[in-house]
């Protein structure tokens, strides 16, 4: 178990959500030796779905990180760390209903599909027909599109827009998803580099090539 006492906290409890949580602890026993117990539990549509209790603080372990939201502690597990990184809960705004909300800034990488599907032409036609039939469709449910620039060797470069740009898991969605797609049905491609500039939202290095031809040739500015 690590401690955060002291450092910022990964997941930000406001104060109207620490005024309920520590007014249903004051209704338990051992109220004082509990903490909120907070874990990612899956996924629902483009979102995480979370479980929360009251459990023992000393029950955490190494897998565990304890943080101290004012007089409040909040137990996460290490394993949800990237997932839930800059989360705030809060009690629900809709005064008519009890409950906490979750603003988290991530969302899950999206489960891309890599089934079979015809695919012809060059290699650069190749993993455009992959963005367009497989990859896309998967991420539009988090707003976002990928845009192949150009293919050079063994290497193709994608630019991120619409949800995938500057989201914190961009990274993430990435690897686990677009380039294990590429790599898998396109096999001449070894490696797919993210030329987004997820800061700005522009491209510093790389025109859009769409224009350019089938082979999607670019040079550099």
């Amino acid at each position: 178990m690590s401690d955060s006492a002291g450092s910022a906290n990964l997941v930000t409890v406001t104060d109207k959500a620490q005024e309920k949580l520590k007014g249903m602890l004051a209704g338990e026993s051992d109220g004082g030796n509990l903490g909120l117990w907070l874990v990612i539990a899956g996924t629902r549509g483009s979102s995480y779905k979370y479980d929360m209790w009251f459990q023992a603080v000393d029950e955490a372990g190494p897998e565990h990180v304890v943080e101290h939201n004012g007089d409040l502690r909040v137990v996460l597990q290490k394993s949800d760390i990237d997932k839930i990184a800059g989360a705030t809960l809060d009690r629900n705004r809709n005064l008519l209903e009890e409950g906490f909300v979750f603003e988290n800034p991530n969302s899950p990488s999206p489960d891309i599909p890599t089934g079979d599907i015809e695919l012809t032409g060059d290699v650069a036609n190749r993993v455009t027909q992959v963005l367009d039939q497989r990859i896309n469709p998967a991420i539009a449910s988090h707003g976002g599109v990928a845009q192949l620039v150009a293919v050079e060797n063994d290497t193709a470069y994608l630019r991120l827009g619409g949800g995938c740009q500057g989201c914190g898991l961009a990274a993430v969605t990435l690897s686990q998803g677009i380039e294990v797609a590429i790599l898998e049905m396109v096999p001449e491609i070894k490696n797919v580099v993210d030329v987004t500039d997820h800061a700005t939202g522009e491209n510093p290095y790389y025109e859009d090539t769409k224009k350019a031809g089938p082979h999607h040739e670019s040079s550099k500015k």
